[in-house]
């Protein structure tokens, strides 16, 4: 690829992403010393190693906009195997580990990783490295869309059998949104969106933890002390915030109301402490994240620079829309977090990685 003419970062994206940051840094701390000091006898666990990602996940974003964009296309199809091979690991006796019934996480030492939080972004990656060639292709169902969709179902499927469908969820939407745009036809995808229906409700069938959760979304008042207790603690904490908040670390529902209220349930606390001004600031927040990600994607200086800013924004927008809606009771519990919010090593490191990439797109392109 030819050497690119750079025109400037896009300090707009930048600070959005570090006020979102230092936002959820302190929010995590207060969602969770209570939680903290009565399990680790330290009300700061949380708030460290919080600290600690945010801090690996900030040298990501320096390192990112230092590697031109293109050599990471270049390294598409490698990411994505290696991405598809953690995936796999995970089913190793010994090397998978099983939070919350879902073997989605490797140890490393004190740590741990989650590979489909990257595969994410190993997929937006070939995606920016394929599609600028098959694009002509597209339109034509088995030479172009289903191969593309294969790219998508597979490691899918391989994220199913943890299980985590809210992760696969969002690489699906991801995936096909990325389609939609490069030149898929729609008659495509309404024939794959009966399939997926049908598929939706076979995994919620076969799941008797995923038809608790229906249950529980359409009426959380019927097991408000089982499958309904998450989401009603939510509701409860929203409501008393009102416009202004109860004040930063005065939440109740973090007092063993509201399960762990640091990882996907952060909003309720936030919206409990700092109020609907505190809330609909977030929210702009994120909408100056998704416009800048957006102007990047249109005025970059190739197709394939233009593709990886418009996934890497759509990753993050529909993670934004669904873990919101799971708060406020209008879809079931997915177990998705809130980027640069949310409690979460492998999370945060991926959002700020994939930052550090759209950052770098934006040095080279033409937004006035």
């Amino acid at each position: 690829m030819n050497k690119k003419t750079e025109s400037g970062l896009d300090y707009v994206l930048l600070t959005a992403v570090i006020l979102l940051l230092l936002i959820g840094v302190l929010m995590v701390y207060s969602a969770s010393s209570v939680w903290s000091d009565y399990k680790f006898d330290d009300p700061n666990f949380y708030l460290k190693r919080q600290l600690l990602f945010a801090v690996v996940g900030l040298i990501g974003i320096w390192v990112m906009v230092k590697i031109p964009y293109f050599k990471w296309v270049n390294w598409a199809v490698t990411i994505y195997i290696l991405c598809i091979l953690l995936l796999i690991a995970l089913f190793i006796p010994g090397i998978g580990m099983v939070r919350g019934g879902a073997n989605s996480w490797i140890g490393v030492g004190a740590f741990s990783i989650q590979p489909s939080e990257f595969m994410k972004l190993g997929l937006i990656l070939l995606f920016a490295k394929m599609l600028p060639t098959k694009q002509h292709d597209l339109p034509m169902l088995f030479k172009g869309f289903l191969p593309m969709l294969l790219l998508i179902i597979f490691p899918f499927g391989l994220i199913m059998l943890q299980p985590d469908l809210g992760t696969g969820l969002v690489l699906v939407l991801t995936g096909m949104l990325i389609l939609f745009v490069t030149g898929a036809k729609i008659n495509h995808f309404i024939g794959l969106a009966v399939m997926g229906l049908v598929a939706l409700a076979g995994l919620i069938i076969s799941a008797p933890y995923r038809i608790s959760r229906i249950q529980a979304f359409l009426n959380p008042w019927e097991d408000p002390l089982g499958d309904g207790f998450q989401i009603i603690q939510s509701l409860y904490a929203i409501g008393p915030g009102g416009l202004m908040g109860l004040g930063f670390g005065n939440s109740m529902q973090k007092y063993f109301y509201l399960p762990e209220p640091q990882t996907d349930f952060i909003f309720s606390v936030i919206a409990e402490e700092l109020g609907l001004i505190g809330g609909s600031f977030i929210l702009f927040l994120f909408l100056v994240v998704v416009w800048r990600g957006i102007l990047i994607s249109v005025h970059a200086q190739d197709h394939s620079a233009s593709i990886l800013a418009f996934g890497i924004t759509s990753m993050i927008v529909i993670q934004v829309m669904i873990n919101i809606s799971v708060v406020i009771g209008l879809i079931p519990v997915t177990g998705i977090t809130l980027p640069l919010l949310s409690y979460g090593g492998s999370s945060l490191t991926l959002t700020l990685l994939s930052i550090g990439i759209l950052l770098n797109i934006s040095r080279y392109a033409t937004i006035k």
